[in-house]
């Protein structure tokens, strides 16, 4: 068993420890990280399969994801724009094809405008909403202790305006039925990506990739962070800890450090031993946040077949199989590549069936927006978070009915030596590598504070870099 000493120990070399290490060690703080995985990236990840790359898990960035954008315009990593020329497709729960163009799904006039006035409230409420405090709006424990299905229809009796716009929250995003999460769990969501309007809009959410992939980004900044200070294969076993310092004591090699950051997701934080034992607050708080499910469903094919028909690749139904098509092909491939999703019980029963009946119910779904092409890719591939050890599910965690107001004030504070930082606690970026980002500046932030003895700024949103850029 190595032993080592540091100033601070990190767990989890996913984009919010990697970015909490390099403003760390901005400030001239010493740092060890220990990553359970083989790779870095935590749930951004990239391989080449058949050939192609595949971004397995995390890749658009958004416009309002500043904190992101900042990291990537330090490291010198550029974007490019999703490919979204042409008209898109929407499947009813008839099974109708309509092929649209403009925002609006063709489901008629009187439910277009039923939809629209939910999204006008739910804009108005967001905008209430401090994304990083949202159990302060003065109807928090109101809007978490009914269902986000149930209260979208107390606002509209039209059935089809409910399932179009619980599917942005639901299959889109949180990965869960509607039934199962809180209104204010939603408004948080919506918060956090500016508005709701933003988050149901397509061509804002998913507006851009990474040159390098988004896993590349983790690349980059690891190199910056010095691979020598990263435990790969080294998950952290055994946690001791009191008011001056902890142990962290993983596979092969032990951390002395003055704090530790779990920079985990909280469905994670009951694997390690804790000597002494978590307070009961926050023991209690991590049994009400769960991951989603979500299958990410990745085809390749000789040619992007859908461009020549005028199609921008994008589909959309409330009641398929695969409820969300993109165009996903990657940055100058000849090729052409389709991104799916299917969410929560849908992809429960996809996992039930054998791998052949599986692949064929999958894009005979996806050939009901595209045409019969859709059917014989070169390459298949499931994003299978769920069954990943390191990660048990996916996007993200969000609590369970009434959790939100009841434990998310202190979701965020520290433990004695004991800090907590992941996109599942963020509030702007909540959820995305954006979130991930401004909580790894804003958690090496409190700790450069507590260490210099200096006040930390409340108000610091991680946006950009507490401590300046960090030369290679």
């Amino acid at each position: 068993m190595q032993k080592i000493e540091r100033d601070v120990v990190i767990v989890g070399a996913g984009p919010a420890g990697l970015t909490a290490a390099l403003e760390l060690k901005k400030a001239g703080k010493s740092v060890a990280i220990l990553e359970a995985r083989d790779r870095v990236g935590g749930r951004t990840w990239t391989d080449q399969i058949g050939g192609a790359t595949i971004e397995i898990g995390g890749q658009w960035i958004s416009p309002d994801q500043t904190g992101l954008y900042s990291l990537i315009n330090e490291l010198e990593i550029e974007t490019y724009p999703r490919y979204k020329e042409g008209a898109s497709v929407f499947i009813d729960h008839d099974g109708k094809r309509t092929v649209y163009t403009g925002e609006d799904f063709p489901v008629g006039e009187a439910t277009v405008g039923e939809i629209n006035k939910l999204i006008a409230l739910m804009d108005q409420l967001a905008a209430e909403v401090n994304p990083d405090t949202p159990w302060t709006h003065p109807d928090a424990k109101e809007l978490d202790t009914i269902s986000f299905h149930h209260w979208l229809e107390s606002k509209t009796t039209d059935a089809v305006a409910v399932e179009c716009v619980g599917l942005f929250i639901a299959g889109g995003m949180l990965t869960k039925p509607a039934k199962t999460f809180s209104a204010l769990q939603a408004l948080l969501m919506a918060a956090s990506a500016g508005s709701f309007s933003n988050l149901v809009d397509e061509d804002f959410i998913l507006d851009r990739r990474i040159s390098t992939t988004m896993q590349g980004v983790s690349l980059a900044v690891a190199e910056r962070v010095g691979t020598e200070n990263i435990y790969l294969e080294n998950p952290m076993l055994r946690l001791e800890w009191s008011k001056d310092g902890v142990v962290a004591h993983g596979k092969d090699v032990s951390v002395s450090a003055k704090r530790v950051i779990l920079a985990i997701p909280p469905n994670l934080y009951s694997r390690p031993t804790f000597e002494p034992p978590l307070p009961r607050w926050q023991q209690i708080t991590h049994q009400h946040q769960s991951m989603g499910l979500v299958i990410k469903v990745h085809a390749v094919y000789a040619t992007p077949f859908w461009r020549e028909k005028g199609l921008s690749g994008t589909g959309f139904s409330p009641s398929s199989l695969v409820q969300e098509v993109y165009d996903n092909t990657f940055l100058n491939d000849p090729r052409g590549t389709l991104v799916g999703f299917i969410s929560d019980e849908k992809a429960d029963q996809m996992w039930a069936l054998g791998e052949d009946e599986r692949k064929a119910a999958i894009l005979e779904s996806m050939a009901g927006f595209l045409g019969e092409e859709t059917l014989s890719p070169e390459v298949f591939y499931l994003s299978d978070f769920g069954a990943e050890e390191w990660t048990r599910g996916a996007y993200a965690t969000s609590y369970d009915l009434g959790g939100l107001h009841r434990f998310g004030p202190t979701q965020n504070d520290a433990v004695g030596p004991i800090y907590f930082a992941s996109s599942d606690l963020a509030g702007e970026g909540y959820q995305h590598v954006d979130g991930a980002v401004r909580m790894g500046r804003r958690t090496a932030a409190r700790i450069v504070a507590e260490f210099e003895g200096t006040e930390y700024d409340a108000s610091f949103d991680g946006a950009e870099s507490a401590f300046g850029a960090l030369a290679r």
